[in-house]
């Protein structure tokens, strides 16, 4: 066996590891960037560098690969001005302006529709609410705080739907006796037929013993 042949891709690997711990060493050096202000002129400016590098590097790659319409202007602390555009700064600022305009009109309009979506929200509350406690009355419940009158509005209401529930049964019930008797005619009539049958058959036979 040739070791040789092998050793390019044990230094291969070899390098892979290596770079794989350096880069967690480094990433653990590092530590997590804490969200406020560099204190430290030098270090802030360089951090502004470079970030502001990579963001308008970003930009142009958004414009390019969405095939997007991207703005971005940067002012320094010292007041310079840092800009990207994918198209033209100015009428992507027109643009811009025309945009919040539209939506400005539009802000009563969707503030009428959202006050009237949520005025029907507490309507249907409310109604589902009433049906609520008057189920719970009508199945005896929470009668307590009820007034007298109340109490008869209840018993009105049980009252009527216990006739709707006797008529209904009485409906029902005579469905079933209706349908009952349709199947004693029947049963009656095929009966009816097999003994006609018999009765020939019985003929028949009776005629050819007593030949």
């Amino acid at each position: 066996m040739n070791i040789y042949a092998y050793l390019p891709l044990y230094l291969g690997l070899t390098r892979g590891i290596f770079e794989i711990f350096f880069f967690l060493n480094l990433e653990m050096v590092r530590g997590k960037i804490q969200m406020k202000r560099i204190e430290k002129a030098t270090s802030r400016q360089v951090t502004f560098s470079k970030r502001r590098n990579g963001l308008l590097k970003k930009a142009y790659e958004l414009s390019v690969l969405c095939d997007a319409e991207v703005a971005v202007i940067i002012f320094s602390q010292k007041g310079r001005v840092y800009e990207f555009s994918s198209s033209d700064m100015q009428k992507t600022i027109e643009r811009y302006h025309k945009y919040i305009k539209e939506a400005q009109t539009d802000k009563p309009e969707m503030e009428r529709y959202t006050r009237q979506l949520r005025l029907e929200a507490e309507n249907m509350a409310r109604k589902i609410e009433l049906l609520e406690v008057s189920q719970r009355k009508l199945l005896g419940q929470s009668l307590g705080s009820c007034s007298v009158e109340e109490l008869l509005e209840v018993e009105s209401q049980l009252e009527r739907s216990l006739r709707n529930i006797r008529a209904r049964k009485g409906h029902l019930f005579k469905e079933q006796m209706e349908q009952l008797k349709a199947k004693e005619r029947f049963l009656r009539e095929e009966n009816a037929k097999l003994s006609a049958k018999v009765i020939h058959h019985s003929k028949i036979f009776t005629a050819r013993h007593e030949s």
